[in-house]
This record gives C-alpha cells, sequence and structure tokens, in this order.
C-alpha cells in the first residue's frame, strides 16, 4: 500500500510537472502565437480577435488556471479547424491507433519471443549466427522502407500478391470490421516485425541472464531437459523483464506508429497530430500532447505495479 500510494504520489507530481512544461513549450516558441494560428499575413485585427478569443490577453497564470480547470472538468477544449471538442477528435483517431499498436504488438510478441527462445536454444554457432544477423536486420529496417515493400508486394493495385488495401481506412470505421480490419493488416506487420526483432533480443539477453544464474542448471539437475528447463523455469523468471519492455514498447508505439499511419493514409492519432501542427492549430496540439503524456504515465504506472507483482522480491526493498 505504501508503494501505491508513493508511485500515486509521483504520478501526480509528473502530471503536474507536464502540464506546466506543455503549457509553457507553445508559449516560449518564436513569435506569437495568434499571429501563428492567424497567418503570418493575417491583419492585426483578426490577429487581436483570436488572441481575445483564447485568452491570450490574460496573464499566463491566469491561462494556465483556467486550462487546468478545464481538464480536470474533462474539457480538453475545441480545435480551430472544425470546432470539435478535441477529447472527441482524438477518441475517434485512438479508434485506428490503438487497434494498430495493439495488432503490430500481438505480431511483435509472436514473431519475438520464440525466436528469442529458438536463439537461445540453439546449439551450432551456425544457427546462432542467423538468429542474430535477423534481429539485427530486422531491427535495422526504416518503418517506411519496410512499409513499402510490403506495399509492394501484398497492396492490391500494385502488389505481386494483391490481397489487402493499400491504403486508407473505411468511412465508416469498425462498422465494417472486416474492412477496418483488412486495412490495418500490413501496417501492423510492418510495426511487429520491426518490434519483433527488438523483443526477440530482449528475450534472448532475459534468458541468457537466468541462464548465467545456475537455474537453468538446477532445474536440469531435477530431472528437466535444456529445452523444458529454458521454456518452463528461465522464461518464467524473466516474464517481469519482458513485462516491462513489452509495456514501455506499447507507450513508445503510439507516437512510432506516426510514419506508418501517413505512409498507410490511416486517421490516426499520430497523423492527426503531424495535421494539427500543419494547420497551426495549436491550443488542439497542447491538449493532444498532454493527454499523450498521461498516457505514457498510465502505461509506466501500469507496467511498474505488474512488474512488482510478478516479482515479490521488488517487495523486499520497503521492508
Amino acid at each position: 500500500m505504501r508503494y501505491l500510494l508513493r508511485r500515486l504520489a509521483l504520478f501526480v507530481l509528473a502530471l503536474a510537472v507536464i502540464s506546466a512544461v506543455v503549457f509553457l513549450a507553445l508559449r516560449v516558441l518564436p513569435g506569437d502565437i495568434a499571429t501563428i494560428m492567424a497567418g503570418l499575413n493575417s491583419p492585426p485585427e483578426r490577429v487581436a480577435a483570436l488572441r481575445e478569443q483564447l485568452g491570450l490577453d490574460r496573464p499566463l497564470i491566469v491561462q494556465y488556471g483556467d486550462w487546468i480547470g478545464g481538464l480536470l472538468r474533462g474539457d480538453f477544449g475545441t480545435t480551430m479547424l472544425t470546432g470539435q471538442p478535441v477529447a472527441s477528435v482524438v477518441g475517434a483517431r485512438a479508434q485506428v491507433t490503438f487497434p494498430l499498436i495493439i495488432l503490430g504488438l500481438a505480431i511483435a510478441i509472436a514473431i519475438g519471443i520464440p525466436l528469442g527462445c529458438a536463439s537461445v536454444l540453439a546449439t551450432s554457432a551456425r544457427a546462432r549466427g542467423v538468429y542474430q544477423a535477423v534481429a539485427i536486420i530486422g531491427g535495422a529496417v526504416p518503418a517506411l522502407w519496410g512499409g513499402l515493400i510490403l506495399i509492394l508486394l501484398f497492396a492490391r493495385g500494385s502488389g505481386l500478391l494483391p490481397i489487402l488495401p493499400a491504403s486508407g481506412f473505411p468511412q465508416g470505421g469498425w462498422q465494417e470490421p472486416a474492412q477496418a480490419l483488412a486495412s490495418l493488416v500490413l501496417p501492423a506487420l510492418t510495426v511487429g516485425i520491426i518490434v519483433g526483432a527488438s523483443i526477440m533480443r530482449y528475450t534472448r539477453s532475459a534468458l541468457q541472464s537466468v541462464a548465467s544464474t545456475g537455474t537453468i542448471d538446477m532445474a536440469m539437475a531435477c530431472g528437466m531437459a535444456r529445452r523444458q528447463a529454458l521454456i518452463r523455469v528461465g522464461l518464467r523468471l524473466a516474464m517481469p523483464q519482458l513485462v516491462s519492455v513489452i509495456g514501455l514498447t506499447f507507450a513508445e508505439m503510439i507516437t512510432g506508429v506516426m510514419v506508418i499511419e501517413n505512409l498507410f493514409a490511416l486517421p490516426g492519432i499520430g497523423s492527426g497530430l503531424v495535421g494539427d501542427l500543419g494547420h497551426r492549430d495549436l491550443i488542439a496540439v497542447q491538449s493532444e500532447l498532454f493527454m499523450l503524456a498521461v498516457f505514457f504515465l498510465v502505461i509506466g504506472l501500469f507496467v511498474d505495479l505488474t512488474h512488482r507483482a510478478l516479482d515479490p522480491r521488488l517487495g523486499e526493498d520497503d521492508d
């Protein structure tokens, strides 16, 4: 309970610091924020009206207090481009981004953990070299290049096996589940292969660390074969470390898929954030950045608590 309360206190403190950083970051940009949003060639009357509309003519502390008060009420502001609430816009984009991340992470886990285990179980130097080359090459492939290769192989209209959509998302969203899922397959494969190579390296490293402690030898002395000992004992002991890696990878992927969303023309959070920056909708960007920061912190808190639950030895530090 003490640990949970301490982590929650740090969580709230981190939120306060991040909100201040995000708020000030957009106000220390060169030039006047109202001029930037209105356009450099806008007349002074338009700039003055926009500054008054957004409350930019008031002291910074008052602007910050109004923004935080709105956040506490669930009001993240409205977009200048469409006049829609930022929360609803981000929610619609999340219906694309989060399924993409979940599907990509599932592919990465399905690739990375078995190949990581196989690389440790390999007995010949040649096989270990092949697994190491797969991990290095898979992790070194740029997301843009990997996505283009998959488009050339499997996309309708240009691929050798034209079986999947090359870009876009159904207008009806998940009301057309088959089409929506099909549109995410190629992007998820692109993400999954690259992230899977990283998870493969982490899995191999974690299993090798467990094996170096003599735990695997003890399991083999109890009658297990080496394969059984590594999978049933070693992988279980390495699981807390892998959960931490996978959880943090999940959080990082929300911005890591930005290139993929733009390549496949998906209306997700990353591409939407780039679009809002391009349209100079900085007030919406402010709230969107804060929402992303909250997501990162929530995932970090969840990973810490899960890691602690899987490895009770961490609780000994508080005794």
